[in-house]
């Protein structure tokens, strides 16, 4: 029976749209490199039993096989083996070569789909490759560090519609990323740079089964509670909402915030534009200006996320379970989770091995952050701050935790007789209180401020 008879037998059951839903092509034949093209570095690409096949090599960069086509909307699935433990590999997805980059031996950027068979286990994380690095580590979801099967091939699926990017590793959902960067772009097959290590050197990566469906697109839909990392500056998706997220500030009002031990907010010392909550500059010291500002509401137990950016020299801070009932001078009484400019502060140099700094809880615990996992001063970093039901608290800096305790715990109390907190009875464990925002008379910008009771 030729083709069009058996589509025309379908459409009168009514199953062409079914058939057309399900249409994948093929971006690899098993016998050809007919449509992808090897950018960047000397790692050798080459056709094994049906296979994409490639080899690390010693003293090469980061190397990649791109599809000559760019694409927009697709849904993306393949399977992938990586030899070994103590290296990584990625898919590249809408992403673009830049041929002066890197000093002019040419540089791939754009968002990443890991492959991390490490003890770190970030494998179906999103990375955006020479660019804004970490953009979804695993840390954000660690339920699905388990995916990934070592020395086998494992089966990707990645769903680019629109601003989303959401992964699966073996059918278990991972990363949900929202981002207004890169609409198209090629699709490129990673192997990782191994530097002069000779260990790895000659280890394989295996792709195949490569196949992308364009048209009639359906997203598939993640399961309730996985965290997403939305770009989109004071924005909540749909899937948010559903999860039970709201704004705290909305872009363009001070709705919901009031000056600490204020009923109104406060007349100076803050901006709202361009979708940023702005403590203006004053002289540097705490509540001089226009003060601290708090939530009308009150919280127990959240998830609160906020984006913020330090000016140079910086101090400010995000504080919660404040109670303002100790009617001290100064700025309000809380936990804090530091915001900091740590090279030209002086307070990062204060307090005890390096409580003051940037994502710590300020004057108790010291925040164990990398430097790679920093934005610049100017840049936009993300926060969160996660207090379960149980009073474990956990901070986290652009998607990686970096310390954890547990509120009222013999531990979290001899971390307060040792600070400068000790003088207030009970400090940080009311049952519930507001969030503040400190005035400490530098300029810091905030926005994306949303928050999901526990």
């Amino acid at each position: 029976m030729k083709l069009n008879t058996i589509t025309l037998a379908l459409s009168l059951l009514g199953l062409t749209t079914a058939v057309q839903a399900q249409k994948t092509t093929s971006l690899f034949d098993g016998k050809t490199l007919n449509g992808w093209k090897p950018i960047v570095g000397s790692a050798p690409y080459a056709i094994e039993n049906g296979m994409i096949v490639g080899t690390m090599a010693k003293g090469s960069p980061n190397s990649f096989l791109v599809t000559e086509k760019e694409y927009g909307n697709f849904i993306l699935e393949l399977d992938v083996k990586l030899e070994g433990t103590e290296t990584n590999s990625g898919i590249q997805t809408r992403s673009h070569f830049n041929p002066a980059g890197n000093q002019g031996k040419g540089m791939v950027y754009g968002r990443q789909v890991e492959i991390d068979p490490s003890a770190r286990s970030w494998t179906g994380g999103i990375y955006d490759e020479a660019r804004r690095q970490w953009l979804y580590p695993l840390e954000l979801n660690p339920k699905a560090k388990s995916a990934y099967k070592v020395e086998e091939f494992n089966h990707y699926k990645i769903e680019c519609i629109g601003n989303e990017t959401k992964t699966w590793v073996n059918g278990i959902p991972v990363a949900y990323v929202i981002d207004t960067v890169d609409q198209t772009g090629f699709i490129g097959l990673q192997v990782h740079g191994i530097g002069n290590n000779l260990k790895l050197d000659g280890k394989k990566v295996y792709f195949k089964n490569i196949r992308i469906q364009t048209e009639n697109l359906k997203p598939q839909a993640f399961p309730k509670g996985i965290y997403t990392v939305n770009f989109m500056p004071n924005n909540l998706s749909a899937y948010e909402k559903a999860n039970g997220y709201k704004l705290l500030f909305d872009g363009k009002t001070n709705a919901g915030w009031v000056g600490a031990y204020k009923t109104a907010f406060p007349a100076k010392g803050w901006s709202i534009a361009n979708g940023e909550l702005t403590v203006l500059p004053s002289d540097g010291a705490e509540s001089t200006n226009g003060g601290d500002i708090v939530t009308k509401e009150e919280f127990s137990a959240f998830d609160l996320s906020f984006d913020f950016k330090l000016s140079e020299g910086a101090n400010s801070g995000v504080k919660y379970f404040v109670t303002l009932s100790e009617k001290n001078t100064g700025s309000a009484i809380g936990l804090e989770y530091q915001v900091l400019d740590d090279e030209r502060h002086p307070d990062a140099k204060l307090g005890r091995d390096g409580n003051r700094t940037l994502a710590s809880l300020y004057d108790l615990m010291t925040a164990k952050k990398e430097a790679r996992f920093l934005h610049p001063i100017g840049a936009w970093n993300s926060g969160r701050v996660v207090v379960y039901p149980n009073n474990k608290v956990e901070h986290y800096l652009n998607g990686v935790k970096v310390l954890e305790y547990t509120r009222g715990s013999e531990e979290f109390r001899k971390l307060v007789a040792l600070s400068k907190y000790k003088v207030w009875k009970d400090f940080g464990e009311a049952p519930k209180g507001h969030l503040l925002l400190q005035d400490h008379g530098n300029r810091v910008s905030f926005r994306s401020i949303k928050i999901k009771t526990l």
